[in-house]
């Protein structure tokens, strides 16, 4: 039996690694485009985006997100540009203030939830505005779900059309004090979200060294994936990763493990029903 192509989604910033965690960790606009296109030419289809300072902080500048998605452009054609709307690069609204860009996605989680040293907050105002702002722009959510609730949250939104299109759901698993890697737990989510949102694309990040474990579960159980130095800073317990590229690599030779095809960026936008936007 033919089997669906595995999406393969590289975070490649995020807001917490530093260079002093992993100098290879792309900090600047030009060391993103260059590792993105590397990460690109090895098999990821998505971006996931987050821009920082020259000092390494955190920020939710449009004017960085601009600059970004016109580097991505240029240099990896057709790949699907995800901006993140999380909680650690902004507050309120500024986490979606680099929405007006129109990037082909954005992370939205509909919900709160603890992280290992604060509480991840999800307002009910900030997640409606934050889906207005997508459904204005014509921007495809990925909903990040932290916690069992999120996906009934998700399905109530779509239910009710504050989101529109094909559902696009993440299970993010290994956040100390959230969803633990527990594979009756991964199960029994991918049960849930394929009852309550029918025709539902699915995909998983593994945070740290369960990365590598929920790559494998994703691409076992038919879903999609993400790898990306956001998420993990290391190829393995001993070797700190060399680049993102190598990232996507590793869950490129799960593919093939378990006879999987990587997806095009041509395939990605058709499975999520994202067009090319000129």
């Amino acid at each position: 039996m033919k089997k669906t192509p595995c999406i393969i989604c590289v975070a490649i910033t995020g807001s917490v690694p530093r260079k002093e965690h992993n100098q290879n960790v792309p900090i600047t606009i030009s060391e993103q485009i260059e590792s993105t296109q590397e990460a690109f030419e090895a098999g990821a289809s998505i971006v996931h985006c987050h821009v920082r300072n020259e000092d390494q902080s955190v920020s939710s500048d449009p004017n960085r997100f601009e600059q970004l998605k016109l580097g991505l452009k240029k240099y990896c054609p057709g790949m699907v540009i995800q901006f993140s709307t999380g909680g650690r690069s902004g507050k309120g609204k500024e986490r979606g203030g680099m929405l007006s860009i129109r990037p082909d996605m954005a992370s939205l989680t509909v919900g709160s939830n603890n992280f290992p040293s604060r509480v991840y907050e999800n307002s009910p105002e900030l997640i409606d505005w934050l889906s207005s702002e997508m459904l204005k722009y014509g921007i495809k959510p990925e909903i990040e779900a932290f916690d069992l609730s999120h996906i009934f949250q998700a399905a109530k939104m779509y239910n009710d059309g504050r989101l529109k299109g094909k559902p696009y759901i993440q299970f993010v698993m290994g956040v100390k004090n959230a969803m633990p890697v527990d594979r009756e737990v991964f199960e029994f989510y991918i049960k849930t979200v394929n009852r309550v949102l029918p025709a539902v694309n699915w995909c998983g990040a593994g945070i740290g060294k369960y990365q590598r474990t929920m790559n494998e579960w994703c691409i076992e159980l038919g879903g999609h994936t993400r790898t990306g130095m956001e998420d993990n800073i290391r190829l393995d317990k001993e070797h700190l990763a060399p680049s993102n590229a190598a990232l996507v690599n590793l869950t490129r030779e799960i593919c093939s493990k378990y006879a999987r095809p990587v997806a095009t960026w041509e395939q990605t936008r058709e499975i999520l029903g994202i067009p090319l936007k000129i």
